[in-house]
């Protein structure tokens, strides 16, 4: 597929995880491309690129469709938790925590982010499969919830919450034993993981905690993995989860809340199919209550935590194309001013994407099959690899969409290039939310003792 609309002829507006691009995604008069009412090529030109945009209006349809769909499916308390490992942001936490969602963190640097973006510290979950006792204080003097991994967080916990001070609530995260089909190095729910404790670990540390004066047990969290677009699993961690929150009942735990993850999977290219947030919420909610009431449980508060399928179809990158190769017979190569740095995920997970050039994206004229390679040193790195392209002259903008996820938060400085800036668009307005590195801000924390600078 070459052509925007062939790739967007059917447009999801209430499950934005279902569309390639945003949901605002216009062609103006003229055939240029426009998102949130600005122009694309527009933006390249006063930013600069790469560029990251954000699309607001498809994040907040995609909070939206959460929240609502918990309350519609589910008849017990609920609240989604956006897994800010997708992007994190000072804005992209004020932003979800208005539209009435929570959020979970891996780390200070997270939890610091979202914390400083209004999100109270009661709505945040900490997660991690090493945390650091410095970490775990500062969840615990926000009052966010731990979710225990491992025996070492309830080690460090006992050293650091005073015998006088208040309670500190905690989660397990149990490793359910369920796969799905995913990419290896992002399935977690089955038994060879690094995450969560192992199902016959459960009733040892349930029993462990309970002795314990400073916790506060208050639930149980699993997940089984990221880019998911299968139903059925989802279907037998409900029964697993039930089973072991009957079990920390019996020995003592009023717990309240289980938190089943996140994971649902978005549409990069034209043959993914992916659930829409309200089929997925509800597929969850029914089993939920079948599995609690068969078993005479009352029903938990539910938790969820989106990520990707909550920013990822929301963003885009855009490049400036700089020179091309031609191998005759073998490929074209067309390359960019990012790459690896600003997107690891193709040389990482070999993730596909979807592309146009933003002032021609209906052009199916001279299409040609074409490698988008990065400018970086290194062979792997290749965008999108045989896409077909109307043939693209130096100095156009190429649109890279669904990058709104685990771009910028997986970004580096490998070759010493600078991570691109973050605009946000809405209604024909647009906002930097993240300025552009530039190659000074590299050197702000190098040292350089004055033995090294004797040769100068």
């Amino acid at each position: 597929m070459n052509s925007f609309r062939q790739f967007e002829t059917d447009r999801n507006l209430d499950s934005p995880n279902r569309n390639i691009s945003p949901i605002t995604t216009k062609i103006n008069k003229e055939g240029s491309l426009l998102v949130g009412g600005c122009r694309l090529s527009d933006l390249a030109k006063r930013y600069g690129t790469p560029l990251y945009i954000l699309d607001e209006e498809t994040i907040r349809t995609s909070c939206k469709a959460y929240v609502q769909s918990l309350k519609k499916y589910y008849p017990a308390p609920s609240l989604a938790l956006y897994a800010s490992k997708a992007n994190s942001s000072l804005v992209m936490s004020s932003l979800i925590g208005s539209e009435g969602m929570g959020l979970d963190a891996v780390s200070e640097g997270e939890l610091i982010t979202a914390l400083r973006g209004g999100v109270p510290g009661e709505k945040i979950v900490l997660h991690g499969n090493n945390k650091s006792e410095r970490e775990l204080r500062v969840a615990y003097e926000n009052k966010v919830t731990v979710i225990v991994d491992n025996f070492n967080d309830l080690l460090l916990l006992e050293k650091i919450v005073p015998p006088e001070g208040p309670c500190i609530k905690l989660m397990l995260r149990l490793t359910p034993g369920i796969e799905c089909h995913t990419h290896e190095y992002i399935r977690t729910g089955h038994l060879d993981s690094k995450f969560g404790f192992d199902p016959d670990q459960l009733e040892v540390v349930l029993k462990q905690i309970k002795e314990f004066s400073w916790a506060d047990l208050i639930g149980l969290h699993a997940h089984i993995g990221s880019q998911i677009f299968e139903l059925n699993p989802h279907k037998d961690l409900a029964i697993v989860m039930a089973d072991a929150f009957k079990l920390a009942i019996e020995i003592g735990h009023p717990i309240t809340d289980l938190n089943i993850g996140g994971g649902l999977g978005v549409k990069y290219i034209s043959s993914d199919d992916p659930p829409s947030i309200d089929t997925w919420i509800k597929v969850i909610a029914n089993a939920l209550v079948k599995a609690f009431q068969s078993r005479s449980i009352s029903l938990p508060r539910l938790l969820c935590e989106p990520g990707r399928s909550l920013v990822a179809t929301s963003g885009l990158t855009l490049y400036e194309i700089g020179s091309q190769k031609n191998i005759p017979g073998i490929r074209k190569y067309i390359s960019v001013d990012g790459g690896m740095s600003d997107n690891p995920r193709p040389i990482t997970y070999q993730s596909l994407y979807t592309a146009c050039l933003v002032d021609r994206p209906c052009d199916d004229k001279n299409v040609e099959i074409v490698t988008i390679a990065g400018k970086h040193c290194e062979s792997g790195d290749i965008l999108l690899k045989d896409f077909p392209l109307p043939a693209p002259e130096s100095g156009e903008i190429l649109g890279v969409f669904g990058t709104g996820a685990y771009n910028l938060s997986m970004s580096s400085n490998y070759n010493r290039i600078p991570r691109p800036a973050t605009v946000i668009v809405n209604n024909g307005h647009s906002e930097l939310i993240q300025r552009r590195e530039t190659p000074e801000d590299l050197l702000k924390f190098d040292v350089l003792p004055d033995r090294f600078i004797a040769f100068n």
